[in-house]
């Protein structure tokens, strides 16, 4: 009954994450958009009234015009609308699906023993300090003398996220790793929200009420701030989905193939943010385009690689094997407290069942390597490769 309960809490909590992140994704994806796009204001009594910019666009059946004050109205509306729930929504439900599935479920999501033995407390213990020292890290390059140059500050940031790729390949699990890194990417992106860009905002919104000029300072910081959110989103996402694809976060090159991936993402941000401007460079698109495709090169299946000298396997051996390291969790009712439902309802019980499913088992214990997660029940290269090579004789 427990592992039916995180089940339903695990389906809630990431469908909240899901919706959130959509809208925030969306509003910030939008302002970006609108402030690439404004123009002059044509008529001079809004250039004078302090607008800098303006912009006329139609959607669902209306015509909108939006216009941005350089500054700030002579006097504010009644109604502001805001826009940070989005932001916190998602990084509140996020964190309470990392709780549920990688502290609670730690022994099968975060640990891989085979890397780095450790228990749970410790485990833990790292999670939490990879989430919020990646924050202070982040925060005090801002703060720094680098902040004075983008781009100085922007090689700084890329610094934090390769040795962060790297560091927590290696004491995690691969799928525990990525998520750890989306983790602390979006812990950023929140916390950008929360501690500057909203003070920032607030301190706008109380100037213009006492009718003083405010200060340019906070709104230049935010405004930093919130041009590295836009390039964080796409690696953000990828992580969100990566688990599905154990090709690239079970490979003994995962950290390098998320700093490219990651990278990938931030590049083709680039491209669509400089073509709201207009005409824009390829060079960025072609850069995301290659290292792609890079990966994808790098990580194929070698057809003929050799899997060692073996005599014929039998049905009866790999049984033996998959009943020892795949049954677990793969039956009718699985024996792990982990789960309430076999895996992908995928059964292996019977020889029939590892029949039907050889295609599968290769894959995900041959191929990609990903199974058993976090090798929880020690399967063994050697026990691979038997796979392997039953695979390669055309079974049964």
């Amino acid at each position: 009954m427990t592992a039916y309960l995180v089940e339903w809490l695990s389906l809630l909590g990431r469908w909240l994450h899901f919706v959130a992140g959509i809208a925030w994704v969306g509003s910030s994806f939008y302002f970006v958009w609108l402030d690439n796009h404004l123009q002059a204001p044509r008529d001079a009594a809004d250039e004078s009234a302090g607008v800098g910019g303006e912009l006329w666009s139609v959607h669902g059946g209306g015509f909108y015009h939006a216009q941005k004050y350089r500054v700030a109205p002579t006097r504010l509306p009644e109604t502001l609308h805001w826009f940070k729930w989005e932001a916190y929504t998602t990084w509140l439900s996020g964190m309470f699906l990392l709780v549920l599935l990688y502290w609670v479920g730690a022994d099968v999501y975060l640990v891989d023993s085979t890397r780095f033995d450790m228990g749970r407390g410790m485990a833990i213990a790292l999670s939490a300090a990879t989430i919020a020292g990646g924050w202070l890290v982040y925060d005090l390059l801002c703060r720094s003398r680098l902040a004075r140059n983008d781009l100085a500050l922007g090689l700084a940031v890329a610094g934090l996220a390769a040795v962060s790729a790297y560091g927590l390949c290696q004491v995690f699990s691969g799928r525990g790793a990525y998520i750890h890194f989306g983790a602390m990417l979006g812990t950023i992106m929140v916390a950008n929200v929360f501690f500057i860009i909203i003070p920032g905002q607030r301190n706008l919104v109380d100037a213009a009420g006492r009718g003083e000029t405010p200060d340019p300072e906070p709104g230049v910081t935010a405004k930093q701030r919130s041009v590295h959110n836009t390039y964080f989103t796409l690696p953000v996402l990828f992580v969100m989905i990566s688990h599905h694809y154990a090709m690239t976060y079970s490979h003994a090159w995962n950290w390098l193939i998320l700093l490219c991936i990651a990278a990938a993402g931030a590049l083709i941000r680039v491209f669509f943010v400089a073509r709201h401007k207009g005409a824009a460079n390829p060079m960025p698109l072609l850069m995301a385009g290659l290292l792609l495709a890079g990966v994808a090169a790098a990580i194929a299946p070698r057809t003929g690689d050799s899997l060692g000298e073996l005599p014929p396997v039998t049905l009866e051996e790999v049984q033996a094997i998959v009943t020892a390291r795949c049954v677990n969790c793969h039956a009718e009712k699985p024996a792990h407290v982990a789960f309430s439902a076999p895996p992908a309802g995928v059964v292996l019980e019977s020889a029939a069942q590892i029949v039907a499913e050889a295609e599968r088992i290769y894959q995900q214990t041959v191929v990609l390597k990903a199974m058993p997660i976090g090798n929880l029940t020690g399967i063994t290269d050697a026990e691979r490769a038997i796979i392997g090579h039953w695979h390669a004789g055309g079974q049964p």
